[in-house]
């Protein structure tokens, strides 16, 4: 046991290191033996008594040791790192500067550490590390810091670890984040006990001081911990306002070449209220993701100002640009919480606002732990895009009359699908019959990646899972947008389908036979992320314009025994502007069996080139035109051939044949007449020779078209034609040449003239003769009376 005043002296003048100029005392009782190691070779013991009694005594040994027996100051292997314990200030006895520190190679402690600390102290500590965040171990270490006045250590309880100046008024370490101490104060410490967290500062350096009273017990043995520094940064491409505001814009993060950005939870110290806010900013049309790969909830561990109640740490996202309470996404809490790993929350604009808060405080990072990924996808629409759906767009003629489509530019919607649905997305094309009648719809091309789990070739489009295109008409020809819209399955089992599920360069056009048209992407969800998410090539390529508007006329003529087409469509003139260009498609339907006559009765084009205008006739099956017609060789019209039934109809389908008309100058520039006329072959007899007997006026009744077949058309082909045809002043018969060279048909004059003189009506003849003869008696008695009159009046 000793009673104090008590110096304690380490070193003299001849040292570097030493405390002779203001050493403090020690005063006061210590009924347990208490080490003191000093910092160099030489110490000075000056005990000072004013009133010695025998009850005023102390008594202490010394020994001599070697740096690797004192593990607790030196650790181990100190020989590899001399300056372990910092680089010592000349002149000062515990001014001390730490360079690069790593764990194990920066030891920070109290003067004469592991024994009691020298009183009247002002050490100052300069910490660094090569990268941020500069960390101090603390945590779970012994700090013993106190000084209080009292006179032994039953009179000195033990007073737990406290922070703020106020609760430390004798001896204390202050932090600083950065290099000195008009830095940021991080917290004032002092008490005794395990420290319970460790602190992380904001960048490489921070600022250690540490004052002991200049009397006080000897008991507190002072504090000692590791430094280095925390993993918990990355360079984020963004530009930083203030301490933690942050703007991360799509465009920062194309300049710095990465895909995708990062930024992680405050990972170092913040004082309480403190918010931090991450602005993802994308350009018109571009919507953000946010993902969190790794996130841990935790409950505050090192707070700075503890706080009573829920969420005292908390992380909002916000589906706008700052934080609209009207607006959340997600809320997470420090203490009700569950975190979201590898959930994709997604804006539907082009900004996502998230904003970090804290009540508490901390003095080594956030309760929230997270590691969070952002990403910009184009979600511009080429179409109108529907409400509630990630893909789907409308194209409406009375907004576009011709466009271009592909795949979705957001290849995003690939990846968020049920695992048990397909990725769909419907591009419907839609007009007014006022407008246009028809919607053509060219697929330019089509890049499917193969199947990882179906490698097969493709089969049945519609049944295999496979990656497809499908296109059909939602409508019957000539129903009104009111009519119930027919479905995919419906469609696909009445036939009216086109499919496409190979990869294809060349292009596939599609004319659809009213006023809409679907077009829909489906892939397989089983497959479709791991495929084209984020997969910059289309998927498919396509285009659409809007035909046939009212100077056309009907688009479709259902079959029937003769017809005309003209153009332009006279009933339309009137309410119709020209359009600079026009593009008309008819569809003449035919009835099965009958051969085709087609007649150009009149055209008129605006000139010889063919850029301005041209009629091209399309038989079933075939891509090319079988015929076109322009300026230039409009006298080909005059002979056109017949065509048979099975030109018609190569495939057993519904016959019919496509006439198409593209002027790009003005309509009323260019007009034509086309003339059809469905043509009956009559069966032969065994030896060959026609079979005239079937030739009935009015038509054979086992015709089960009801229409006449009373003229046989001149030529060895058997072909006839209803009766009222004949003389109607259209050829309604192919031309054939007699053997003088002559052209005849039912037309000619030999058949009209003869066939007029069989039709003459001497009733009507008889009528008109007596009518005439009552005229001139009528005509002569009137005379007679004028010319009696007159001689009687000369009388």
């Amino acid at each position: 046991m000793i009673s104090l005043p008590l110096q304690i002296v380490d070193g003299n003048a001849k040292t570097d290191v030493s405390n002779r100029k203001e050493p403090g005392m020690f005063c006061g009782e210590s009924e347990q033996p208490q080490t003191f190691m000093s910092e160099t070779s030489f110490v000075k013991v000056v005990f000072h008594v004013e009133n010695f009694t025998d009850q005023t005594y102390f008594s202490f040994d010394t020994r001599a040791e070697q740096q690797l027996v004192v593990y607790l100051r030196y650790g181990q292997h100190p020989e590899l790192y001399p300056n372990r314990r910092g680089e010592v200030v000349q002149g000062s006895y515990c001014e001390r500067i730490f360079r690069d520190c790593r764990l194990q190679t920066c030891y920070v402690q109290s003067p004469a550490y592991p024994g009691v600390y020298p009183r009247n102290l002002h050490c100052r500590y300069y910490l660094n590390t090569r990268l941020p965040f500069i960390k101090l171990y603390i945590e779970n270490e012994e700090f013993n810091i106190d000084g209080q006045r009292c006179e032994n250590i039953m009179t000195c309880p033990m007073r737990p670890i406290s922070s703020g100046q106020e609760n430390c008024p004798f001896d204390y370490i202050k932090i600083y984040d950065g290099k000195n101490e008009f830095s940021p104060v991080i917290g004032t410490f002092c008490g005794m006990g395990k420290f319970p967290y460790s602190i992380i500062g904001t960048s490489q350096d921070l600022f250690v001081e540490f004052v002991s009273s200049p009397a006080g017990p000897l008991l507190n043995t002072g504090f000692h911990f590791n430094v280095g520094n925390w993993p918990g940064h990355v360079d984020t491409a963004g530009s930083r306002n203030g301490t933690c505001d942050w703007l991360l814009s799509s465009e920062s993060l194309r300049a710095s070449g990465d895909s995708e950005g990062i930024f992680l939870s405050v990972a170092h110290w913040y004082p309480p209220h403190t918010s931090c806010t991450y602005l993802m900013q994308g350009e018109e049309g571009e919507i953000v993701r946010l993902y969190f790969p790794s996130f841990r909830i935790n409950r505050i561990e090192s707070p700075i100002q503890p706080i009573e109640g829920d969420c005292g740490e908390s992380l909002t996202l916000y589906d706008s640009s700052w934080p609209d309470d009207s607006k959340i996404i997600k809320t997470f809490c420090d203490t009700f919480s569950k975190a979201m790993e590898k959930h994709d929350f997604v804006s539907t604009g082009n900004a996502l606002f998230v904003r970090f808060e804290s009540k508490t405080g901390s003095y080594s990072g956030s309760s929230l732990y997270y590691w969070a990924h952002y990403d910009f996808f184009n979600n511009t629409k080429l179409g109108e895009p529907v409400p509630g759906k990630q893909c789907d767009e409308v194209f409406a003629s009375w907004r576009q009359t011709r466009g271009w489509l592909r795949s979705p530019l957001n290849t995003l919607v690939y990846k968020q699908t049920q695992s048990s649905e397909d990725v769909t997305c419907l591009y419907r094309f839609v007009t007014d019959r006022r407008l246009f009648a028809r919607v053509i719809l060219t697929v330019t091309t089509v890049y499917f990646k193969e199947h990882p789990y179906n490698p097969g070739p493709c089969t049945n489009c519609l049944e295999d899972r496979v990656d497809k295109l499908v296109v059909w008409e939602p409508l019957p020809p000539g129903a009104n947008s009111s009519h119930p819209p027919i479905s995919l399955n419906k469609a696909a089992q009445s036939g009216d389908v086109t499919c496409i599920c190979n990869r294809q360069s060349f292009s596939t056009q599609v004319i659809s036979r009213g006023e809409q048209l679907n077009l829909q992407l489906i892939v397989d969800s089983a497959h479709s992320a791991l495929s084209y998410f984020k997969h910059t090539a289309p998927l498919f390529e396509a285009t659409y314009e809007f035909v046939h508007g009212p100077l056309c006329g009907p688009p479709i003529i259902q079959p029937s025994t003769d017809g005309e087409i003209h153009y332009p469509y006279y009933e339309a003139i009137g309410y119709v502007e020209p359009p600079k260009s026009i593009r008309c498609i008819w569809e003449i339907k035919v009835n099965r069996g009958r051969d085709l006559f087609l007649l150009f009765d009149r055209i008129k084009f605006s000139s010889k080139a063919c850029d301005d205008g041209i009629v091209d006739i399309f038989l079933k099956g075939r891509l090319d035109p079988y015929l076109s017609f322009c300026g230039e060789n409009v006298s080909l019209a005059k002979t056109l051939p017949m065509l048979s039934s099975a030109e018609l109809s190569p495939d057993d389908s519904d016959p019919s044949i496509t006439i198409q008309f593209i002027g790009r100058t003005s309509p009323t520039r260019a007009a034509f007449k086309i003339v059809w006329t469905e043509l009956l072959h009559l069966p032969r007899n065994e030896e060959g020779a026609l079979m005239s007997s079937k030739l009935i006026e009015g038509g054979n009744p086992e015709d089960p078209l009801g229409d006449g077949c009373d003229f046989t058309c001149p030529g060895e082909q058997g072909l006839c034609i209803p009766q009222r045809l004949v003389c109607n002043g259209v050829v309604n018969c192919p031309n054939v040449t007699d053997t003088k060279g002559s052209p005849f048909s039912d037309e000619s004059a030999d058949v009209c003239v003869t066939e007029t003189k069989d039709e003459i009506n001497w009733i009507y003849v008889g009528v008109a003769f007596v009518s005439v003869l009552l005229l001139l008696c009528c005509c002569c008695v009137c005379i007679c009376r004028r010319c009696c009159r007159y001689c009687c009046s000369d009388h």
